[in-house]
């Protein structure tokens, strides 16, 4: 576990690298390619890593004035999913998480059950969370491993049925996202988008960046659209004209690098999706192979930030009127992004059905970030953690996503 821990405490900006250096080895990239790649990945996903640090940043007192501003008291503290990553790494069992979806993964690749391969390793810690969830709420270790394998294969399989919106939408060719954050709500999705095909009106709205950039001009390109919902932020949070202006710029900087960020991403990553297309061509013919990766390289897309900055005053509005919920929104309001991604994906970049959508499936966040924080806090007083000043639960809403929350529970009738 120590060597574990040691391991995971370098990030994924540093992960990553090394494992992309040794599979771009394996796949015949090269010694200087696979190299070279591996630093151009660590680079972009260190830039992705400064936009989002600055976008929580900002974020964080803005919600929290917001939230004052309201009167919210209530009872569930959102610690952010960073926090409950090493929470969930302190499970007895989380050392065996990575060989067995390592095991899971190559099985099904084997079997023709997937086309996805996760080189994404850092995030195995959501599929862990589910098995550390289960464990708490059972104390069978067996079950919580049992249903680490089988959230995985999930998400491989959904990584697959999403890859092709990934591919066309995001200009992301052979790579997928098993991502639970990101697939979470697919089956909740795809009804709903399904439906508002079907609503008159509601069916012919459509507006997307290029759709805005050319009805409204420079006020329609995403680094103004960024300053303009950073100013409406700060107004929302009754916040000083000094700090309204700062969120405006810090919100344009936001759109204008991510985009910035991402392309270093890809530079590094296309040699090496290259050897492996060729590889895996001469072992299993012309058979599609996907590299699994972090959602976090959909944020380079405008709509993608648009629709999840607008999302932050709705969230914490719906904390305030939505029944049954009990969590105070903060920490993880700068996840929202990457909740929404496959949802603008999906939508085909019009943010008036994303937000829509969004709407929803946010509501349902907070349910289900409610509903699990029993489980949660159970684990963190497993881990021997110490709670934070002033709360009864801890949450998240990085976890709280209907997939996960459906195997906790149908999991948990086994206690």
């Amino acid at each position: 576990m120590e060597i574990l821990n040691w391991i995971l405490s370098l990030g994924a900006s540093v992960m990553l690298p090394i494992i992309i250096f040794f599979f771009g080895l394996i796949m015949g990239a090269g010694l200087s390619k696979s190299f070279r790649s591996g630093i151009l990945i660590g680079v972009g996903f260190t830039g992705i890593n400064l936009v989002i640090n600055l976008l929580t940043s900002e974020l964080g007192p803005t919600a929290q004035q917001m939230t004052k501003n309201l009167g919210l008291e209530l009872n569930i503290i959102d610690i952010g999913w960073p926090a409950m990553s090493s929470i969930t790494w302190a499970w007895s069992a989380a050392g065996l998480s990575i060989p067995l979806v390592l095991a899971v993964n190559v099985l099904m690749l084997s079997f023709k059950l997937t086309k996805t391969m996760d080189v994404d390793i850092w995030n195995y810690w959501q599929f862990a969370f589910v098995g550390a969830a289960v464990t708490a709420l059972t104390d069978s270790l067996t079950l919580g491993l049992i249903a680490v394998a089988l959230i995985a294969a999930v998400a491989f399989v959904l990584a697959d049925y999403t890859q092709p919106f990934v591919e066309k939408y995001f200009s992301l060719p052979g790579i997928s996202f098993p991502h639970l954050t990101a697939l979470g709500f697919l089956p909740i999705i795809l009804p709903l988008n399904w439906l508002l095909d079907k609503i008159p009106g509601i069916n012919k709205l459509n507006a997307n960046p290029e759709t805005i950039r050319k009805r409204f001009g420079i006020f329609g390109e995403p680094l103004i659209m960024g300053l303009i919902i950073g100013l409406g932020l700060g107004v929302l949070a009754a916040m000083p004209v000094n700090k309204i202006l700062q969120i405006g710029v810090a919100m344009a900087a936001v759109m204008y690098l991510m985009p910035k960020m991402v392309a270093i991403l890809m530079e590094g990553l296309i040699p090496i999706s290259e050897a492996a297309r060729e590889f895996l061509n001469k072992k299993f013919g012309e058979r599609k192979i996907f590299i699994g990766l972090d959602a976090a390289i959909s944020l380079g897309e405008p709509s993608v930030i648009a629709v999840g900055l607008l999302l932050v005053p709705i969230t914490i509005l719906l904390a305030f009127i939505l029944p049954g919920n009990n969590i105070l929104p903060f920490a993880d309001l700068a996840v929202i992004p990457f909740i929404v991604c496959l949802i603008v994906a999906l939508s085909r970049g019009n943010i008036v059905r994303s937000l829509i959508i969004g709407t929803i499936v946010m509501a349902l966040v907070l349910l289900f970030a409610t509903n699990l924080s029993p489980a949660e806090t159970q684990m963190a007083i497993n881990a021997g953690i110490k709670m934070p000043e002033g709360a009864a639960q801890i949450g998240n809403l990085d976890r709280a996503n209907f997939i996960s929350w459906l195997f906790v529970k149908v999991f948990s009738w086994f206690s």
